[in-house]
């Protein structure tokens, strides 16, 4: 078992876009099994590769007893929207907040082994899909909310006992969000 440190929100690696994965060899497969592990561990649903410091496109998830991992991902989203959906991050230990995500997703992409891969997933599942794949792309759960609900957010960020850093830059997802997420 190999768990690593999860990296909190404040450090660069969450908001620097991950590099695809191009070699599916057994450094590879060793990434899966830390990040599975440490997901695991933490408890979380999922868990990004950028989350422990590795800068590459792969994340973990569990969610309704379904434990899996996926290699370079791309979303299909529904125009269908969950506004009411609570969402946490284990680079935000402690906190949840409403975030808005697409009910629906498609997620393709790759398994340790380069063979290619579709899941499918609603409600939790298509949130935990958008969630990490958004930490790939340097896009935190936190960019999602509307203005007001961020100010929140932040003001209980900044009170958090594991925080103590200056705040961060916004970015926005390049994946197709119907105009909902901001």
């Amino acid at each position: 078992m190999a768990i690593q440190p999860i990296r909190l929100f404040g450090d660069p690696v969450l908001r620097t876009p991950a590099e695809p994965v191009k070699d599916f060899d057994k450094e590879l497969r060793k990434l899966v099994k830390d990040l599975t592990d440490t997901m695991m561990d933490a408890p979380g649903a999922g868990l990004a590769a950028p989350q422990i410091g590795v800068g590459l496109r792969v994340f973990t998830y569990y969610v309704d007893k379904q434990l899996g991992h996926l290699i370079n991902p791309d979303l299909d989203l529904s125009d269908d929207k969950d506004e009411e959906g609570e969402e946490g991050c284990l680079s935000f230990p402690g906190l949840s907040y409403p975030t808005p995500r697409a009910i629906r997703a498609v997620a393709t992409g790759f398994n340790m082994h380069g063979d290619p891969v579709t899941l499918e997933g609603t409600d939790l599942m298509a949130r935990c899909f958008q969630h990490e794949t958004d930490h790939l792309d340097g896009v935190l759960f936190i960019d999602r909310m509307d203005s007001k609900q961020r100010k929140l957010a932040m003001k209980e960020i900044r009170e958090a006992e594991w925080t103590g850093l200056s705040a961060p830059a916004f970015k926005f997802s390049p994946h197709a969000t119907q105009g909902k997420a901001l």
